[in-house]
């Protein structure tokens, strides 16, 4: 039996001791499988996909999300968070992240207590304690059960399972809280949240399936994939015309290519350390 296959074994026997249970369910690769395989080992009664939406986050992921589920043939519930109300999210520190992920917690478990179902999961991953996730934490107080971390699963895992369990979602990239494309002091608000949303969509429907565009006041910083670069400087007339129009005053080009997480970059070494003991 290879690795994977055990893990997925031991996922099974987890989610069936568990009887009853809710899944925070983003649409993503990771909580597709965690989804699919407590159907498998439950059955629809037995299973609740909560879809939430937030102002964080784009309507078209949560559209997506919901029809996936329903063609699961799970049962869904839709529900949203006001994240934008909370002030601690809106001073986008690096402790916000924090609470976003209390918020989303507490408010699953709020319904789960509503809706009679012990358990509450979600689609963290073992990838998730390698880089700064102070969600962590909220996640370990609000007793949500990360059941893929359990088996010891990676995202290498996640997305064969996924393709073997015929999941459409099992190469999707991963998608981020729209937080994440403001610098760490920059106070959110819904005027400039929409204002990257849309510059993203615009980029991503001329052909860039894999980008970021990074806010800092009236500078639009783009990521994309390094191979990318090129054919992003190819239109970069039109890239700036529409930026131009969303808001932005200089439209920028980030050398070094699309990754996760380059907001942290400016944190020192050692605020890097202190925030990931607090998480």
């Amino acid at each position: 039996m290879t690795k994977m296959l055990e893990k997925n074994r031991r996922l099974g026997e987890i989610l069936k001791n568990m009887g009853r249970v809710m899944v925070a369910f983003s649409g993503g690769v990771d909580s597709a499988v965690v989804l699919k395989r407590a159907q498998q080992e439950l059955g629809n009664d037995n299973v609740l996909a909560v879809v939430v939406n937030s102002e964080l986050f784009r309507d078209s992921e949560f559209d997506a999300a919901v029809a996936f589920a329903e063609d699961m043939g799970v049962r869904v519930h839709k529900t949203e968070i006001k994240e934008l109300e909370d002030s601690r999210i809106v001073a986008n520190n690096p402790d916000s992240w924090y609470y976003s992920k209390k918020l989303l917690y507490t408010h699953l478990n709020q319904l789960a207590k509503e809706m009679n179902f012990p358990y509450v999961l979600d689609g963290m991953i073992m990838d998730d304690e390698e880089d700064f996730r102070p969600g962590l934490k909220a996640r370990t107080e609000e007793g949500i059960r990360s059941v893929l971390q359990e088996v010891n699963m990676y995202k290498t895992d996640v997305r064969e399972l996924a393709k073997e369990l015929n999941l459409p979602v099992w190469n999707k990239l991963a998608s981020c809280s729209l937080a994440s494309r403001f610098p760490y002091g920059t106070t959110l608000n819904k005027k400039i949240v929409n204002q990257v949303n849309e510059a993203e969509l615009y980029l991503k429907g001329i052909g860039f399936d894999e980008v970021r565009v990074r806010y800092h006041d009236n500078v639009a910083r783009i990521e994309v994939a390094a191979d990318k670069i090129i054919s992003l400087l190819e239109k970069r007339e039109q890239i700036q015309h529409k930026l131009v129009s969303l808001g932005f005053d200089y439209v920028s080009c980030d050398l070094r290519g699309y990754r996760t997480g380059s907001m942290n970059e400016v944190l020192s070494e050692a605020a890097n350390g202190q925030l990931a003991a607090n998480a």
